[in-house]
C-alpha cells in the first residue's frame, strides 16, 4: 500500500496495491509509465470535480503535455463521511477531456 499527499484535502489518500493492479489492468497507458503522475495529479491538482456516478468520489485532474501528447490523468478519490475521515484511489486514468461532474475547484 503507499500513501500519496493531497495537500486539498488536508492528509494522505491510500492507494492498495488491489487498487493499483485495477489501474495497471484496465488503463495500461497510466501505469506502470506514468505512475509518478498520479501522486503529481493529487499533490497539485489543475482542477477537481464531484464525480457524477458516485456521490462520495471526487475526480482530480491534471493536464500532462508528455502524456499521450497531451492529456489529463485523472484520479479518482472516495472519502469516508466526514471531515477527517479515510480517502482512497478507486481508479485513475488518462483522459483527452473532462466533462462529467460538477467543477468544486478549480486553478485560477
Amino acid at each position: 500500500m503507499a500513501w500519496l499527499s493531497c495537500p486539498y484535502l488536508g492528509g494522505d489518500v491510500e492507494w492498495t496495491e488491489e487498487r493499483e493492479q485495477h489501474v495497471a489492468e484496465q488503463h495500461p497507458d497510466l501505469l506502470p509509465a506514468h505512475r509518478d503522475k498520479v501522486a503529481q495529479t493529487l499533490l497539485d491538482p489543475d482542477g477537481i470535480r464531484h464525480s457524477a456516478r458516485f456521490g462520495s468520489a471526487r475526480l482530480f485532474s491534471r493536464w500532462y503535455a508528455d502524456v499521450r501528447d497531451g492529456k489529463h490523468v485523472v484520479v479518482v478519490v472516495v472519502s469516508g463521511p466526514s471531515d477527517d475521515a479515510r480517502h482512497w484511489v478507486i481508479t485513475a486514468y488518462i483522459s483527452r477531456r473532462l466533462s462529467r461532474g460538477d467543477v468544486e475547484w478549480s486553478r485560477s
